[in-house]
């Protein structure tokens, strides 16, 4: 089963502006979950979110103890599927990186590189895929060859060679968006098949000017003021150099994806975000639910009930009904 998101979501659900009353970060089980409520209750709904194989569930190969499904699915079948309901609803998806946040005011900014959206309630469920550690040279060339998003930066690339790092659709995305720009695109999969929908597949082997390196652990990113080249080894093979000019990096890790939050929400030790019983966080109009959480429980299940619970406290802060008081000091 594949999805596609793309802007013409946008104007087929009827939205001609980018204000909404319920903006989601996040398409994983949690995300995608809180989106049903909200638009089944005629809120205008907004999930934005890297793509279906950007998280936790996405990637999962096999599921066989989600509740209601008898059959073995995919995790990236299984979110489809429950994508699809919350846009039979009237959600919107829509396949973009958010880079930076305003959640103070009343009316809450969200950046991506897509364009700007308001919402008068935002609902983080970003998970926990974040990179804590960088290979080699990746923080010392970043916005010198390095970059997390080859929608910003293609046009600086014209007519060179560029690696692509990652086997998710975003990477697959991004790697097929930079072949109309540059020379040649080198992808360093991880893995030796990709974790990416049939169709992104397909369409990046037909691509002349994709290369795929299958199995590859990217070791360093090298150069002298800007990038250079990448280091990298792959399966039965020693550690090589590829000279290449930009390195656009879609690796995912284990850590709670808060960097784009700029500090507004307060966080854990490990990095995680705190909220209360209905997931809210200190900030009025602001929820955090799914594997970013502190305390939270690894599961699929877990993460669409936790969307659920923070969608019905949105609909309550949003017409202004009567919530459970909060001790923000315990």
């Amino acid at each position: 089963m594949s999805f596609d998101f793309n802007l013409n979501a946008l104007d087929n659900a009827g939205a001609n502006t980018n204000d909404y009353d319920v903006v989601i970060i996040g398409g994983g089980p949690a995300g995608a979950t809180a989106a049903l409520y909200p638009a089944r209750a005629e809120l205008r709904t907004l999930v934005i979110d890297k793509g279906l194989t950007a998280g936790a569930l996405g990637i999962t190969g096999k599921i066989a103890n989600y509740p209601g499904i008898l059959e073995p699915i995919s995790g990236a079948d299984l979110l489809a599927r429950m994508r699809e309901q919350a846009e039979s609803f009237g959600a919107v998806f829509l396949q973009d990186k958010v880079q930076g946040v305003d959640l103070t005011g009343e009316s809450k900014q969200i950046f991506a590189n897509s364009g700007n959206y308001t919402a008068r309630a935002v609902i983080v469920a970003t998970g926990s895929m974040g990179r804590g550690q960088r290979v080699k040279g990746e923080d010392e060339f970043l916005g010198r060859g390095v970059s997390y998003c080859a929608t910003c930066d293609a046009a600086f690339f014209q007519g060179q060679d560029v690696a692509v790092v990652g086997n998710s659709d975003e990477a697959l995305e991004e790697a097929l968006f930079l072949t109309r720009f540059v020379r040649q695109v080198h992808l360093l999969s991880p893995t030796p098949e990709l974790k990416a929908p049939a169709a992104l597949v397909t369409e990046a082997a037909a691509n002349p000017k994709l290369a795929l390196y299958p199995g590859t652990a990217l070791r360093a990113v090298v150069g002298n003021g800007h990038v250079q080249g990448v280091r990298y080894a792959q399966r039965g093979a020693g550690e090589q150099t590829l000279p290449v000019t930009g390195a656009f990096i879609y690796l995912q890790g284990g850590k709670p994806i808060t960097d784009f939050l700029g500090g507004q929400l307060p966080v854990g030790e490990t990095g995680c975000v705190l909220v209360d019983a209905e997931y809210r966080t200190q900030l009025p109009g602001v929820f955090a639910v799914g594997d970013i959480l502190c305390h939270h429980v690894k599961q699929a299940v877990v993460a669409a009930a936790e969307g659920a619970v923070a969608a019905m406290a949105v609909d309550k802060y949003i017409h202004g009904r009567k919530q459970l008081a909060v001790d923000w000091a315990k």
